[in-house]
C-alpha cells in the first residue's frame, strides 16, 4: 500500500497536470458561460450549456499523460508496472471522485441560486439532476474514469506496439463500427436501437459505462506489462 501511495505521489509532484488544469478550466467555463448569460441574457426560457463537462474531456489527455511523462521514471526507480498501475488509477479516481462531488453541489447551488441569477443550467442538467445525489456523483465519477481509462489505454498501445500498434487498433475498431452499423440497418433495428437509448437513465448508463471501463482497465493493465519503458 505505502509503494501504491508512492507512485501517486510521483503522479502528484506535477501538481499543475493532476490539479492545476482541471481547477483552470472548470473555473474558465464557468466565467465564459456567465459572461456569455449576462451578455445575451434570456428570461423567458432556461438556458443550457455543456461547459462544465470541459474538465471531464481534459483527463483523456490526462490518461495519456499519467503514463507517457511518468511510466519511463517509475522503471528507472525500480516500480513494479503493477505498483504503478494501481497508484496511478488510484489516484485518479480520488481526483474524478473529488470533482463529481463538486459537480453535483454546484448543482445544488445552481438550483439554489435560480441558475446563477441567469436562469441557466450548467452543473444541473435536467436529466441528471433529476436522479438521486449518489447516482449523479457516480454518473459524473464513471464518466470521467472512462475517458481517462480510454486516454491510458491509447498510450498503452503505444507504449507496446508504437505506430504500428496505434494504426491496426484504429482501423479494428473503424471496421467493427462499420459493421456495426451495416447490420443494424440490414436486419432494420434502428428503431429498436433508439428505443433503447431513450430508455436509459442516468443510473443504467453508469452501469453499462462501469463495465466499458471494467474492460479497458483490464486491457491497459495486461497490454502495459510488456510495455517498453
Amino acid at each position: 500500500m505505502n509503494r501504491i501511495a508512492n507512485v501517486a505521489r510521483m503522479q502528484l509532484i506535477n501538481k499543475w497536470t493532476f490539479l492545476g488544469i482541471p481547477a483552470v478550466i472548470m473555473g474558465g467555463a464557468f466565467l465564459v458561460t456567465y459572461a456569455i448569460w449576462v451578455l445575451i441574457p434570456d428570461s423567458e426560457s432556461t438556458v443550457y450549456s455543456g461547459a462544465a463537462q470541459a474538465v471531464m474531456w481534459y483527463f483523456l489527455a490526462l490518461g495519456i499523460q499519467s503514463l507517457t511523462l511518468t511510466f519511463p521514471f517509475s522503471q528507472a526507480m525500480s516500480v513494479s508496472r503493477r505498483t504503478f498501475y494501481l497508484g496511478t488509477v488510484g489516484l485518479f479516481a480520488v481526483v474524478a471522485l473529488a470533482i463529481s462531488v463538486l459537480y453535483y453541489i454546484l448543482g445544488l447551488v445552481e438550483v439554489a441560486t435560480n441558475g446563477w441569477g441567469q436562469n441557466g443550467q450548467l452543473y444541473a442538467l435536467g436529466w441528471i439532476a433529476d436522479s438521486h445525489a449518489m447516482v449523479q456523483i457516480l454518473f459524473y465519477f464513471i464518466a470521467m474514469l472512462a475517458l481517462f481509462m480510454i486516454g491510458f489505454w491509447f498510450a498503452t498501445i503505444y507504449k507496446r506496439w508504437r505506430a504500428t500498434g496505434m494504426l491496426i487498433v484504429w482501423i479494428a475498431i473503424a471496421l467493427v463500427l462499420l459493421g456495426l452499423v451495416a447490420l443494424t440497418t440490414w436486419q432494420g433495428w434502428w428503431p429498436a436501437v433508439g428505443a433503447w437509448f431513450v430508455a436509459q437513465t442516468p443510473l443504467s448508463v453508469s452501469g453499462w459505462v462501469a463495465l466499458f471501463c471494467a474492460v479497458l482497465a483490464a486491457g491497459s493493465y495486461l497490454t502495459l506489462r510488456r510495455a517498453e519503458p
